[in-house]
């Protein structure tokens, strides 16, 4: 009996032991990969002119990494950090979904009812006698049929008057949907605005109340609002500018209030409550305990619950869901005016990527390329490469004037990458350099061979100062 305690117990050591190595494996790989990934987001905040730049990776519980690049306010002295706010406009609609899907976990609310039982007056003239009705389900999943927008310019600048409630419901009866009900997919401000008012109608007490009460507070938010709050402007408010005009500056984006669309559009937030958020989710899923939302739920929220006939568009519960790849992606954009922001998570290994912007660039590109990043360092190795290079002497950016812009060379796997900026897709844009001694690297190819040697230079008192590539020399900028 003694032999076979010992045993399982020095069996649980090494799988303990095992576990740990894996886990700083996977911890090494990541910090490598970010190194990266913030090289490459500093030459986008750079080299596309965005004022201000958030960004942040989710593992597990964990907020792992975040950083800040350029500066939130109009004269360009307050830095930008992962506790910046930013207007997350769309992305407030993953906040309404889970306020109403917990209605319906409560058994208050059901998918499949038409909206009319819980919103009497929200009644838009049907297109034709075989639309069915409006439901829950149909909103919640941009499949309803309705307009994309409440009839009010709301959009257009430089006011943006956005309609208060009361106009919304004056003019919903007034509208007409634009297919019929489950027959295409149309993105709606308009449907998730009535989502809101279903909470509100719903629970009894203003919609803002509710989701402070129920979401916001418990999941300690503290920064995220359902309203954009003037008077942080400038300060950890980031201002808002347009996109680049042809003379390559921005235009400052007067604020702006949400008003009764604010269900769908109205909600402020930073990486750093936004990284809790998707924790939230990852734990939810792996634990199955109920935590202010079924498990169950969330997983009906995060599966795809309509698709489009081009089958290129697909949409579960509030939540964009899209796969690349062999890969499931869930989350949300959102874009108001001088603001663009994306939250996007992959359940599969619980890793979230957050990129909040204050111009009108297009952060999905970034998400993207952080996920490509941290997916092509898992894992990476070099064969046979010589061992103990002191790899940090070469790191930094290098001019590739006046062929291109720069490279920024960062450690990688033993060896080096070299990532050529500014670029859209960073790892179509990555040279990897395998040492071979002394100054001394070779490029790899995608198979694995060796190419032509890239040979480092020094001056006199040993510092890198660039390296050859067949017999020309590229100069490491002095500082970087």
């Amino acid at each position: 009996m003694k032999t076979t305690v010992a045993i399982l117990l020095v069996t649980l050591v090494a799988l303990a032991a095992a576990a740990s190595a894996q886990s700083s494996k996977a911890d090494a790989e990541r910090a490598e990969a970010m190194r990266v990934a913030d090289a490459w987001l500093d030459a986008v905040q750079a080299y596309e002119h965005v004022p201000a730049i958030s960004a942040g990776v989710v593992v597990g519980d964990d907020l792992v990494w975040s950083k800040g690049y350029g500066t939130i306010d109009a004269a360009h002295t307050v830095p930008a950090t992962p506790k910046t706010i930013y207007s997350i406009c769309s992305i407030s609609k993953l906040f309404t979904s889970i306020a109403l899907m917990q209605l319906y976990d409560a058994g208050r609310v059901r998918l499949d009812e038409p909206i009319t039982t819980y919103l009497p007056w929200a009644k838009v003239k049907p297109l034709n006698e075989d639309s069915g009705p409006v439901t829950v389900r149909g909103i919640l999943s941009h499949s309803a049929g309705l307009p994309r927008e409440s009839d009010y310019p709301y959009w257009s600048g430089p006011d943006f008057p956005f309609p208060t409630r009361s106009e919304i419901q004056a003019k919903i009866g007034e509208q007409t949907a634009l297919y019929p009900a489950e027959r295409y997919f149309q993105y709606s401000n308009l449907g998730l605005t009535l989502a809101g008012e279903i909470v509100e109608t719903v629970s009894a007490q203003p919609y803002s109340n509710y989701a402070k009460a129920n979401i916001l507070t418990p999941l300690g938010l503290n920064d995220t609002r359902p309203l954009y709050p003037t008077e942080l402007l400038g300060k950890q408010l980031a201002v808002g500018y347009s996109a680049l005009r042809r003379d390559g500056t921005r235009e400052l984006i007067k604020p702006f209030d949400t008003k009764g669309i604010a269900p769908a559009a109205g909600y402020t937030s930073t990486v750093e409550d936004l990284g809790k958020f998707a924790s939230w989710q990852f734990k939810l899923l792996r634990t199955g305990q109920t935590s202010l939302l079924r498990p169950s739920t969330l997983y009906e929220m995060q599966r795809v619950q309509f698709m489009d006939p081009n089958w290129k568009t697909s949409w579960g519960l509030g939540f964009a869901v899209n796969r690349r790849g062999e890969k499931t992606y869930v989350g949300h954009g959102g874009s108001c005016p001088g603001y663009q922001t994306q939250l996007t998570m992959r359940n599969a290994d619980e890793t979230g990527v957050i990129v909040l912007m204050n111009a009108m660039e297009n952060p999905g590109e970034e998400v993207e390329g952080v996920f490509a990043i941290l997916d092509k360092r898992k894992g990476y190795e070099f064969k046979d490469a010589t061992k103990g290079v002191a790899l940090e002497a070469f790191t930094g950016r290098y001019s590739q004037q006046p062929w291109g812009s720069e490279a920024v060379i960062e450690p990688w796997a033993g060896g080096l990458v070299l990532l050529r900026l500014p670029s859209d897709k960073p790892v179509e844009s990555m040279a990897f350099l395998k040492p071979k001694g002394g100054d001394v690297f070779r490029l790899v190819r995608d198979d694995g061979s060796e190419a032509e040697e890239f040979v480092f230079q020094r001056d006199s008192a040993g510092k890198v100062t660039g390296f050859l590539h067949f017999s020309n020399v590229t100069q490491k900028i002095a500082g970087k």
